[in-house]
């Protein structure tokens, strides 16, 4: 039958996953970080997604499609609220928050009600959207999991204005030299601060960091911290990087 039904052009779509999450049949899912339909029978023709898109890249067409079949739909809805790998889990979209607080002196809470610095979501290296709109100029900061629970002031001190994304490279079954190379080459990053912890396994984190910085043609600011596991900043001074590119900063206020 011929009816009206959502098109999605791959060139605009960067991949932020918005219409993922607007469409209730699960009609949409990211394939190589671009938004696809994945079936005509998903979709209700009603268009839910298209508000949502930052770019344009979702809109109408009249063609030859198959009737939206609803007994499929709720088959398909039922497998995503089943599914227990992270790409199934509506939690993993990518979403930004607004923070009005984040200029020095500007923030009013106490100490008892520190105000949260992160900016987007998700924060997981691995689950990161690679073309996410907030990549865009952003100040990236790559941390260790452990180093938020090690400082007690890593929101203020390290998150501030920053595009957060963590990882553990002792126990994350994954490279994250493609995935941070992906996002380096894919956007203009501004700075990149590595927040690793003062033990041998976080030497993972920082020394992909670094390759890929070095890697990617451009000219980036980047500084390193270590922590200790008793949350202080650590002394332990490192040479100066890779080919002397690393230069170590130990510091609270970034």
């Amino acid at each position: 039958m011929r009816r009206s039904i959502i098109t999605i052009d791959e060139e605009k779509c960067n991949g932020c996953g918005r219409c993922v999450t607007a469409c209730r049949e699960g009609a949409i899912a990211l394939e190589n970080n671009k938004a696809k339909l994945l079936r005509d029978d998903y979709c209700d023709g009603l268009g839910a997604c298209l508000p949502v898109c930052p770019t344009g890249a979702v809109s109408f067409e009249e063609r030859e499609a198959a009737p939206y079949d609803e007994a499929a739909v709720t088959a398909r809805v039922g497998a995503i609220a089943e599914a227990a790998l992270p790409c199934g889990c509506p939690g993993s979209n990518a979403r930004t928050f607004e923070r009005t607080a984040d200029a020095p002196g500007e923030a009013t809470e106490t100490a008892e009600h520190m105000g949260s610095r992160l900016h987007q979501w998700p924060v997981q290296i691995k689950l990161v959207p690679v073309n996410a709109p907030y990549f865009d100029g952003a100040h990236l900061l790559v941390a260790a999991d452990c180093a938020a629970y090690a400082h007690g002031n890593f929101h203020n001190a390290f998150m501030r204005n920053k595009i957060t994304i963590i990882g553990c490279p002792k126990l994350d079954a994954t490279n994250y030299s493609e995935k941070l190379s992906a996002i380096l080459q894919s956007n203009n990053i501004t700075s990149v601060t590595v927040a690793r912890m003062d033990v041998p396994c976080c030497g993972g984190i920082e020394n992909a960091v670094i390759t890929e910085l070095a890697n990617c043609g451009r000219m980036v600011s980047r500084q390193v911290v270590c922590i200790t596991t008793d949350g202080k900043i650590s002394d332990n001074n490192r040479p100066e990087g890779i080919s002397g590119e690393l230069k170590v900063l130990h510091r609270l206020g970034m």
